[in-house]
């Protein structure tokens, strides 16, 4: 194999590989070989068919196979000997021209990982802000939990349903021309008045119902209703009340406990601090983890491979498009969004930069995922399957070392992050939960300019941070766009984290289920992506037999 390097400029390599006819047409007598005695004709015994025959009836196939298998070594080898560590999957393109017994000469295009200077991390200064649970806060869940736990009292016949009370109903829905639809007929539905579980105004047409009454009520179903036939149509339900409940006095008791299979209150209240102190740690973390990315950030500035970036880019903006496709005006939403264009560019290279950082931390530190810690991930994430699925999803992931990587990289970075918490001065500061929110919310954290964004804990300060750029920060992370999806996560286009899977694009799809994946760092393979094949854009021929 010759092989003629025609660019080299920055992060982007170009060369062309020139195959020879008389290794091609080696692979294809040796896989004439392998074949051969498998081959099955009539006039024949069993693997004595003449190679000849097998040539002339299996041969362009065989050199399909030979080409393709020829190319895939001949970019391997390329990686191997100019010691390259793409970006992104190579682009493979087979010349025009190509025909059997002839040379094949192949373009291949990639970017390459920048050489990351030694990250600085012996100045690290963080502080801890922690909240200490206080007895007021525990009082408070285990009032909410109490009213979760309501029970409920027949109303007096006379009474007339209001807000709060839980009304039973028999019902058939109907288009507006008296015909019953799928899915909408049901009986001895229970409805708890103001919680706003069903369509637009059918809960405020129920107020004021008594036990026994029928009442036919009017709907519009949402545009964005499942049932296409349904979505934005107007129909109407013929309702038959049941019954009338109003809750009684959610007592806060040792009963409470006992009906929920605890031996106390106190043990009750025990699990509920528990809880919120695991929430708190959860803040703390968050906010500890923003401001360790920001002083990474602002201490390191090297070349980016502009593929990455725009990668991570598009993963942003599809989600931040999505998003605004939510808002009350999701034209205004997207012309906001426009002019954030290159203020969400430069996160995307944030992100990127700060990935590649990450990995290096952690190769160069011994950071690593055990094969234990991996076999719980599979598990953990096969669990959204069934049955078959599940077997598919969990030999997909063993057979995929992208997929594994992109399954393995939040749970990499966590573990670089806990590295570096370890290694900074960490000064801590008691502060109260509403103080700890403010900090993690706001800008001033933010030196490259990103914001934050959570889907537990954000609140809003004002319209362009809920519909824009709190989309583009955050400590969870988004699916990576170019890689194709693997374990099911919610998806949240977010900034603290960028780079594993954006260097990894060509992974198949999981089977049976859309699915998505934390994005965090995405660190740990970006320097071995060179174990995946590279396909050539053109075929040499049809695959035939």
């Amino acid at each position: 194999m010759q092989t003629v390097e025609t660019l080299n400029e920055g992060l982007k390599r170009a060369y062309t590989l020139t195959i020879t006819a008389k290794d091609i047409e080696k692979k294809v007598d040796a896989e004439l070989k392998r074949v051969a005695p498998q081959i099955r004709m009539p006039g024949f015994r069993p693997g004595k068919v003449p190679t000849n025959l097998v040539r002339k009836m299996h041969g362009p196939a065989l050199l399909q196979d030979a080409l393709n298998t020829s190319i895939q070594e001949g970019v391997q080898s390329l990686l191997a000997d100019q010691q390259l560590r793409p970006a992104m999957q190579p682009s493979v393109e087979l010349a025009d021209g190509y025909e059997p017994g002839k040379d094949a000469e192949l373009k291949v295009e990639l970017e390459v990982l920048p050489q990351v200077p030694a990250p600085a991390i012996e100045n690290l200064k963080l502080e801890r802000l922690t909240v200490p649970v206080a007895d007021e806060a525990v009082e408070e869940q285990l009032r909410k939990f109490a009213d979760q736990m309501k029970r409920w009292e027949d109303a007096k016949p006379s009474h007339k349903a209001r807000l709060g009370d839980q009304v039973t109903v028999d019902f058939v829905g109907k288009t507006m021309d008296g015909v019953a639809f799928e899915g909408g007929t049901g009986t001895d539905m229970a409805i708890e008045l103001g919680e706003g579980r069903l369509i637009p105004g059918f809960e405020d047409q129920v107020v004021g119902v008594k036990n026994g009454e029928e009442r036919q009520i009017k709907v519009t179903f949402p545009e964005d209703y499942p049932a296409k036939e349904l979505a934005g149509k107007d129909a109407t339900f013929d309702l038959t009340v049941k019954s009338v409940k109003t809750a009684a006095e959610s007592k806060i008791d040792e009963d409470l406990a006992k009906n929920l299979g605890l031996e106390s209150l106190e043990q009750l209240k025990g699990l509920l601090k528990g809880q919120i102190e695991q929430e708190h740690n959860g803040l703390t973390r968050t906010y500890m983890k923003r401001k360790l990315l920001d002083q990474l950030a602002a201490g390191h500035d090297f070349e980016v491979p502009p593929s990455m970036v725009e990668a991570e880019f598009t993963q942003i903006w599809q989600q931040l498009e999505h998003e605004a496709t939510h808002e009350a005006d999701p034209k205004a939403a997207m012309e906001e969004l426009e002019n954030d264009r290159d203020d969400y560019r430069k996160i995307a290279e944030r992100r990127v930069r700060l990935g590649l950082l990450l990995s290096e931390i952690g190769q160069a530190n011994g950071v690593e995922v055990t094969q234990q810690e991996m076999n719980r991930l599979i598990a953990q994430a096969a669990q959204q399957y069934r049955g078959e699925d599940q077997k598919r999803f969990i030999q997909y992931i063993q057979q995929e070392p992208m997929a594994a990587a992109q399954l393995r990289a939040p749970l990499y970075e966590d573990k670089v992050v806990d590295f570096l918490f370890d290694k900074a001065e960490v000064t801590d500061r008691e502060t109260t939960r509403e103080e700890l929110e403010a900090a993690i919310e706001s800008d001033d954290g933010f030196s490259t300019g990103t914001h934050s964004h959570d889907h537990d804990n954000h609140k809003p300060r004002q319209k362009k941070a809920a519909a824009t750029k709190k989309a583009a920060a955050g400590e969870e992370a988004a699916e990576k766009p170019a890689a194709k999806k693997a374990p099911a996560r919610k998806a949240v286009a977010k900034d603290e984290a960028p780079a594993e899977e954006a260097a990894k694009p060509a992974a198949k799809k999981a089977p049976a289920k859309k699915a998505a994946a934390k994005d965090e760092a995405l660190a740990e393979e970006v320097a071995k992506p060179a174990a995946k094949k590279a396909p050539a854009k053109k075929p040499a021929a049809k695959k035939e037999g």
